[in-house]
Parts: structure tokens; C-alpha cells; sequence
């Protein structure tokens, strides 16, 4: 559809608003913010992220938990954890392309499209989920491929086959999730996710320690939580009067162009993917050192312990994306920009509190994960390391917020591609095996991947032209653009 001759939906028009006295098309004549923006934009941000960092805390709480259930049966059990995350990563990511479709769509009160974007995500998302049941069903023998420990390899296999029913709710909560927050109607989704992480540990504990099923208990209750959720806000976006003009019920427009969400969907996972795959090949690496459980164990909790911090930051990003999608969406270039700066200032507060608290309580955090003195000890000798890792993506987690929120996924995939696998994977594998500083050598090595990465993300954000990316998203949502149809449910 050309751009210049579409006609929008009867719902609302794509308006070019004034705001501080720029038009959409037109030059951001205000380079500067006044305090009374700044602190509103603050305000605006903390309020989204807020929830956001909650439910991203309590949707993670229910693999975290899991771990701490399975990680007190022994050692041993821990690196089975990674074998989910392993196969998972790449199937559920690309939902971050319903952040840029949903959030710029609202904020041209485009809102019929935003259940149309959702309907095509849970789509794409459901058809991809049967290739990873069947990948997940090989897990072990992927694992012993990849010349784990025999008793690793079968483990994560046991755990793997069991999380498969957990594919297809995981997968449907994102999109309900992203659906939500690019609306800001957050709240509903502090609810749902609490009563469904509740359920998640009574279940745990039941199925791991009154029926004695182990790794097997942990995973299937993670599919109970998750359908849970799926549940409770199916219902509430059906009946809520907040998702009235968002969600008008399944149609065939949400089976159709299918092509041009994918474009947007498969950088999105990319971009994510390529970022956690290189933290999980340090856990794969881990094994080949001396005394690979030790060393996995260790690899396996930092790992789970920087993506609980990490809850936060991507909170912020989340909150981040929204704002600057729904300002790009309304023609406000000023405000997408004032949003993004804004956030960097938050992500710089909230990494030194944090990640100094952490340094702080070395010498205790580990016995959240085991009993064993050995891996208490050696995470307390590594959480400097740690925290400067965390510090890192504390910065990146927001700007690949604003790089969603922007529709930046393709060059956010190039960025990390180039941080990762050019430098720091290369500088990991050089300190831990050339200079043998084991695996504190593997996160010194991925640090400078995180810091060349967080850099260049903030470097395009300050150089970035928003006249130009609220063009950009005009044209993204006139190409998208389907006028409201007839609701087949």
C-alpha cells in the first residue's frame, strides 16, 4: 500500500499532531527538554515499569524456582536447567515484533490493530512450536553431541520432555503480555502473573516433594502455571471494557500478512537470541573444564542469577519500548526522544544500586541455589565479575527496549552478532583456556561483548534522527493498516 494514498481506518486518522510545535515529516526545532518533561516522562516510565518489572520477575520466578527445587535434590541437576533454555530461546522471541506493530499502532489510534498484530503473533508462534516439541524431545541426545556428561545429558533430556507442554502457553502469554503493555494497561498483568507463580509453587513443591517426581515436577508444573495465566487474561481481555476497541475478536485479517510480521519477527528473535545463546555456549564450555560440575553448577547459578537482575532493566526497556513506540505511532518525535534518554538515565541509577547490593551480599546469595560449600564459595569469588557483567546489561537491556520500540531489530541482530562472536565469545575462550583463568575467564571474556554491544546501542540512540523514525513508523503502520472486520468469535 503506498503510504501517500492509503486511507486510514474510519476509527481514527493517522494525524500529524503538533507538539512543541513539530509535525510529523517536519524538524525537531526543540532539541532541548524542560524540567517539567523530564520529570513527567520519569514519572511516566517508573509507573509502566513498575508492574513490568514484577511480572517480568514473577513470569522468570517460575523457572527460578524450579531450579532452587531441583538444585537442593544435588548438584548434578542444576545444568539440566540450561537445556531448556537452550532449545526455548530462539521459538519464543519473536514476539518482540509485536512491541514495535502493537505500540506504534496504538499510538496512532490505530487500536482494531493491535488484536489483528496479536492474532498473527500467536499464529507464527503456535506453527513454530511444533518443530521445537520435536527438537526438545531430542535433547539429550543433543547434549551428548555436544560431549556433555552422560548424567547431564539424560537429565536435561528427562527435564526437557517433560517443559514440552509448556511450549504452546508460553508462547500465547507473550503475545497477551505485549498486547497489554503497548496499551500501558499493566496492572491485569501483575494480577494474572501472581496468582499463576502462586499456583507454580505450591505445585512445585507438591510434585517434587510429596509425589517424588523430581525434574519431572518441576517442568510439568511449569505448563500449569503458564496455562493458567493464558487463562486469566484470555478472560480478561474478552470481557474488559479496556480492550474493547483493541480487541473486537479472531479474524481472517489476523491469518493474512503473514510475510510482513515475520520480517519484523525474525530480527527481533535474532537480536535476543544471538545475545543468549552466547551466554549459554559459556555454560557448555563450562563442562570441559577441570571438575566440570563444579564448574557447570557454578555457570548454571550465575547464569540464573544475572537473568533474575536482568528482570529489572528489561522491565525499564519494556517500558521504554512502549513509550517511544506509542510517541513514534502518535508523529511525536520529541517525546520518543526525551523517553529514551530518559530511560538511560534510569538503567545507569538502578545498575549501580543493584549490582553494588550484590557485591555487598557475596559471600550469601549462593545458598539460595545449593548446599554445597565448594559452589557457595567459588559464586562469592566470581560476583565482582558478576556485577560488572550485570552493570553492562543494566545499559543494553534499555536500549534494546528503544530499539523495539524504534522497529531497530535488524540492526539490533547485526550489533550483537558483531559484540558477541567477533569479541566476546573469542576473548571468553582466549582467557579461560590460553590464560586459565577458568570460568571467572569465561565472564570476563563476555563482558567486553556486553560493553561493546551496550556502546553501540547508545551511541545509534544519541545519533539517532527522530523525525526520521517517526516517518518510518507512519509508514510501517500505513503499510499494515486493514480496516475493522467482523469478528468470527
Amino acid at each position: 500500500m503506498d503510504p501517500k494514498n492509503a486511507i486510514p481506518s474510519l476509527e481514527a486518522p493517522l494525524i500529524s499532531s503538533n507538539e512543541n510545535g513539530v509535525e510529523l515529516g517536519g524538524r525537531l526545532t526543540n532539541k532541548h527538554f524542560h524540567k517539567h518533561e523530564v520529570f513527567t516522562e520519569l514519572k511516566e516510565q517508573m509507573f509502566l515499569a513498575g508492574p513490568l518489572v514484577v511480572v517480568s520477575f514473577l513470569q522468570y520466578s517460575l523457572q527460578m524456582i524450579s531450579v532452587m527445587f531441583i538444585g537442593h535434590l544435588g548438584e548434578l541437576t542444576l545444568k539440566l536447567f540450561n537445556g531448556y533454555f537452550i532449545c526455548r530461546s530462539y521459538w519464543f522471541q519473536h514476539h518482540g515484533a509485536v512491541e514495535t506493530f502493537c505500540g506504534q499502532a496504538y499510538g496512532a489510534k490505530q487500536y482494531h490493530m493491535l488484536g489483528v498484530h496479536m492474532q498473527r503473533a500467536m499464529l507464527v508462534l503456535t506453527l513454530l512450536g511444533l518443530p521445537m516439541a520435536l527438537l526438545w524431545s531430542f535433547t539429550e541426545q543433543i547434549f551428548t553431541i555436544l560431549k556433555q556428561n552422560p548424567q547431564i545429558s539424560t537429565q536435561a533430556g528427562i527435564y526437557a520432555r517433560w517443559l514440552i507442554p509448556s511450549i504452546f502457553p508460553y508462547g500465547l502469554l507473550q503475545c497477551q503480555v505485549r498486547f497489554l503493555q503497548t496499551q500501558k494497561n499493566v496492572f491485569p498483568l501483575v494480577l494474572s502473573t501472581g496468582i499463576a507463580s502462586v499456583i507454580h509453587v505450591a505445585m512445585c513443591w507438591t510434585l517434587v516433594f510429596r509425589f517424588g517426581y523430581g525434574n519431572k515436577g518441576a517442568a510439568l508444573s511449569i505448563a500449569i502455571a503458564y496455562w493458567t495465566n493464558v487463562l486469566i487474561l484470555a478472560i480478561y481481555i474478552k470481557f474488559s471494557p479496556s480492550c474493547r476497541k483493541t480487541w473486537t475478536g479472531f479474524s481472517k485479517e489476523g491469518m493474512r500478512n503473514l510475510l510482513s510480521f515475520l520480517k519484523l519477527a525474525v530480527p527481533s528473535a535474532l537480536m535476543v537470541c544471538l545475545e543468549f545463546w552466547s551466554y549459554e555456549f559459556l555454560v557448555l564450555v563450562s563442562g570441559l573444564l577441570p571438575n566440570p560440575k563444579l564448574e557447570t553448577s557454578m555457570m548454571s547459578i550465575s547464569l540464573n542469577a544475572c537473568s533474575v537482575v536482568y528482570r529489572i532493566p528489561y522491565g525499564f526497556g519494556s517500558a521504554a519500548s512502549t513509550r517511544v513506540a506509542n510517541n513514534l505511532g502518535a508523529g511525536k518525535p520529541h517525546a520518543a526522544r526525551l523517553a529514551a534518554r530518559a530511560v538511560i538515565f534510569l538503567a545507569v541509577a538502578e545498575g549501580l544500586v543493584v549490582n553494588l547490593t550484590a557485591v555487598a551480599v557475596r559471600d550469601k546469595w549462593g545458598y539460595m541455589y545449593s548446599n554445597e560449600k565448594e559452589v557457595v564459595g567459588y559464586l562469592a569469588s566470581v560476583m565482582p565479575v558478576l556485577a560488572t557483567s550485570n552493570f553492562m546489561d543494566c545499559i543494553q537491556g534499555v536500549l534494546s527496549g528503544v530499539a523495539r520500540g524504534c522497529g531497530w531489530q535488524k540492526l539490533g541482530a547485526y550489533v550483537n552478532l558483531g559484540a558477541y562472536y567477533l569479541v566476546g565469545l573469542p576473548c571468553a575462550v582466549t582467557l579461560t583456556f590460553v590464560f586459565h583463568f577458568g570460568g571467572k575467564g569465561l565472564w570476563m571474556g563476555i563482558i567486553g561483548g556486553s560493553s561493546l554491544q551496550a556502546l553501540v546501542l547508545l551511541a545509534i540512540t544519541l545519533r539517532t534522527n527522530w523525525d526520521e523514525e517517526a516517518r518510518k513508523a507512519r509508514e510501517r503502520i500505513y503499510a499494515s493498516i486493514v480496516p475493522p472486520a467482523v469478528s468470527l468469535v
